[in-house]
C-alpha cells in the first residue's frame, strides 16, 4: 500500500505543464501489489501528489487512467547505447555514422519504456548531451565512457597489426573513438580513468577478466593486477563514485572485490564461496538473463562461440546463487551489435520469470536498479529519486494496459501495452489520443 494513498484529498495549483493521472492502480517499484484506485499529480518533472481521493488541479492536463497500471519507467543497468545497434566495424570506425545509429536506437529505447540506462562501455558522452538538451528523445544515461582494459583483455579489439603497443604511442581507432582504452600499469589506469571523468563519466567500467566477444581474451585469464584495480578504485573514490568490473570467474571477482570494486558485472563462472563473499562484502551483482540467440548468433567454430558455450550454462546457476545468498542483484541486457536483439529489451526482462516472480523482476528493473544508480553519488547527473512512484520522485512513468504484476509479458510488447511514456515530466508517447 502506498503511504501517499492514505491522503484523503488534495487541492493543488496546477499549470498547463502539469499532468494529472486519474483512476490508476499504482505499481510503486518496491512492492508486490497494486495500489487502490488513485490519482497522481505531476508538477514539472516531479511527482507532486498521490491520493485516493480526487486531486483538484485546475489547468493540468488530465489523463483518464480508467484503472490501468501506472508504474515507474524501466531501467536497464547494463546497456551499451553506442554499441547496441551498430556492427563492430561501424562502432569502432565512423563515429559520426555510429552516433546517428545510436541516436535512433536511443529513441527506440525510450519508446520501449526504458527511461534510464546505465551505459557500461562506449563513447556515449555526446549522445547523452544531445538527449539531455532535448535535441533527440532518449533515456537518461549513466555513462562510464570507454571500457578500461589491458593488452589482450576483454574489450581489446585491436588486431595484430596494431602491435607492439608503445607506452605514449599513437592511439588505435578503438581508443580514438572512445570505445575502449588499453592500460598496462597503475599509472596508465589513473590517467585513462581521469580522462573518462573529465568527459563526464559517472562511474568507471573495467574488465577484470576475459570475455566472450573479445577474440584474444580467454575466459580463465584474470587480466588486471590488483594494484591496477586499486588505482582505478582510488581515482573513482576521489571523484565520489565507484568502479564496476566485468568478471566471470571466481579469481577475477575476488581480486576486484579485494581492490574495492563495488559492482561485479556478470559473474557467470563463479563458485558458491565467491557468491557468499559478494554477499558478505555487500557488493552489487549486475546480472543479465542473456537470451539464447546471443549465443547461437555467434559463428559456430569461432573462439567467441566456444566461450559462449562455456558461459551460458552458468547463467541460471548464478541467478540461483544470487537468490540463495540474497545478493544485491541488478538487472540488465548487455545487448551488443544487434538491432534485432535491442528490440527484445523488454522480452529479456520478462525472461527473468525463470527465477523470479513478475513483481520481483519488475522491482529489480525499477526501484532496485535505481539504488545501484545512486552509487554514483556526487557524480549523479540526474539528482532526484528514480525507479519509484512516490511523492517527490522524478516523473518517469509508464501507463500500462493491463497488470504487469500478473502478466509480465506486457513489457515485452511496449507498442501495444504502454499507452503513456513519460520521462522527466514530459510525455513522449500518448496512445490514448490516437
Amino acid at each position: 500500500m502506498l503511504a501517499a494513498a492514505l491522503v484523503l484529498g488534495l487541492c493543488a495549483t496546477a499549470s498547463a505543464d502539469d499532468v494529472l493521472f486519474e483512476n490508476v492502480r499504482i505499481f510503486d517499484g518496491k512492492g508486490a501489489v497494486l495500489s487502490a484506485p488513485s490519482n497522481v499529480l505531476v508538477k514539472g518533472n516531479v511527482i507532486a501528489a498521490i491520493a485516493t481521493n480526487p486531486i483538484q488541479a485546475e489547468g493540468a492536463e488530465r489523463i483518464a487512467g480508467d484503472g490501468r497500471t501506472l508504474m515507474p519507467g524501466l531501467i536497464d543497468a547494463h546497456w551499451h547505447a553506442m554499441l547496441a545497434a551498430s556492427s563492430p566495424a561501424e562502432a569502432m570506425g565512423d563515429l559520426s555514422f555510429a552516433s546517428i545509429l545510436a541516436g535512433e536506437e536511443a529513441t527506440d529505447t525510450l519508446m520501449r519504456g526504458f527511461t534510464t540506462v546505465r551505459d557500461v562501455g562506449g563513447p556515449a558522452f555526446g549522445l547523452k548531451r544531445a538527449i539531455d538538451r532535448g535535441i533527440i528523445p532518449g533515456p537518461r544515461i549513466y555513462t562510464s565512457g570507454a571500457m578500461i582494459t589491458v593488452t589482450s583483455g576483454h574489450g581489446d579489439f585491436r588486431q595484430f597489426t596494431d602491435l607492439p603497443r608503445r607506452t605514449g604511442g599513437p592511439l588505435t581507432p578503438m581508443e580514438t573513438v572512445g570505445g575502449a582504452m588499453v592500460v598496462d600499469s597503475p599509472d596508465e589506469v589513473r590517467m585513462r580513468v581521469r580522462e573518462q571523468f573529465m568527459q563526464g563519466a559517472v562511474l568507471i567500467k573495467l574488465t577484470a577478466g576475459g570475455g566472450v566477444s573479445s577474440p584474444f581474451s580467454p575466459l580463465d585469464v584474470t587480466t588486471f593486477t590488483e594494484p591496477e584495480l586499486r588505482a582505478a578504485v582510488e581515482i573513482a573514490e576521489n571523484w565520489g563514485t565507484y568502479v564496476a568490473a566485468h568478471a566471470f570467474t571466481s579469481d577475477a571477482i575476488r581480486k576486484a572485490i579485494a581492490a574495492g570494486v563495488k559492482c561485479i558485472e556478470h559473474g557467470f563462472l563463479m563458485d558458491e564461496a565467491t557468491a557468499r563473499l559478494i554477499a558478505e562484502k555487500d557488493v552489487w551483482l549486475s546480472l543479465q538473463p542473456l537470451p539464447e540467440l546471443m549465443r547461437t548468433g555467434l559463428r559456430e567454430g569461432s573462439v567467441e562461440r566456444a566461450k559462449a558455450d562455456e558461459v551460458w550454462p552458468g547463467i541460471g546457476r548464478t541467478y540461483e546463487l544470487a537468490k540463495k545468498y540474497k545478493i544485491k542483484t541488478a538487472w540488465g541486457t548487455d545487448v551488443l551489435f544487434s538491432r534485432a536483439l535491442a528490440k527484445q529489451q523488454g522480452a529479456i526482462l520478462a525472461s527473468l520469470v525463470r527465477w523470479y516472480t513478475p513483481a520481483e523482476a519488475l522491482v529489480m528493473a525499477t526501484g532496485t536498479n535505481a539504488e545501484l544508480l545512486a552509487l554514483s553519488g556526487q557524480r549523479n547527473p540526474y539528482p532526484g529519486k528514480l525507479g519509484v512512484v512516490e511523492e517527490g520522485a522524478l516523473a518517469d512513468l509508464l501507463l500500462v494496459e493491463g497488470n504487469p504484476l500478473e502478466n509480465i509479458d506486457l513489457v515485452a510488447d511496449p507498442a501495444k501495452s504502454f499507452k503513456i511514456i513519460m520521462k522527466d515530466g514530459i510525455i513522449y508517447k500518448n496512445a490514448l489520443t490516437e
